[in-house]
């Protein structure tokens, strides 16, 4: 059988699984709505019975979500990622230091900008220090801040006595 055979015959398992799961949803709503006494049995029975035995039967295997999609990006032969493939991955999947390593081997990155941002990876691991770190950044904005208005306001103030009007 080819891949392509495989694929189509894996697709049509899952049609029938979604297929009935589709159907179970159906007879219990409608009893539901038709004040019928039982649609919390054909829920139950039919999610927890009927959908389970036909996805057995019909041999589907259980995936978590996003395996299949990582499966056809694996190379497989040298087994590495593709650049591609991993670029595609969803991030929550990736880790954040293998992102920031990623960024800096394609050049993204200086090697001043990936070490700052990996010391402040390793500073943020927890949530006790990541919110220490936060609350750091923030007060020296702050501080840079009022900083540079002090600034501004002396440079206003030099302005001022340079403009002195001539023959007052």
């Amino acid at each position: 059988m080819t891949e392509t055979e495989s694929k189509a015959r894996k697709k049509k398992k899952n049609v029938v699984t979604e297929i009935t799961s589709l159907v179970v949803t159906g007879i219990w709503l409608t009893a539901l709505f038709t004040g019928q006494g039982w649609w919390l049995a054909a829920l139950l029975i039919g999610y927890i019975v009927v959908v389970p035995l036909v996805a057995m039967m019909t041999g589907e295997e259980e995936q978590e979500e996003g395996e299949e999609y990582e499966a056809e990006l694996y190379e497989g032969e040298d087994e590495e990622w593709s650049p591609q493939a991993r670029e595609a991955i969803p991030r929550p999947k990736r880790d954040a230091l293998e992102v920031l390593r990623d960024r800096y081997a394609h050049g993204e990155l200086t090697e001043e900008q990936f070490e700052r941002k990996v010391e402040v990876l390793l500073d943020t691991e927890t949530l006790e220090n990541a919110q220490e770190w936060v609350l750091d950044a923030r007060s020296a904005r702050t501080g840079e801040q009022q900083e540079q208005q002090v600034e501004e306001q002396e440079w206003s103030a030099s302005q001022d006595k340079n403009r002195t009007v001539p023959g007052s």
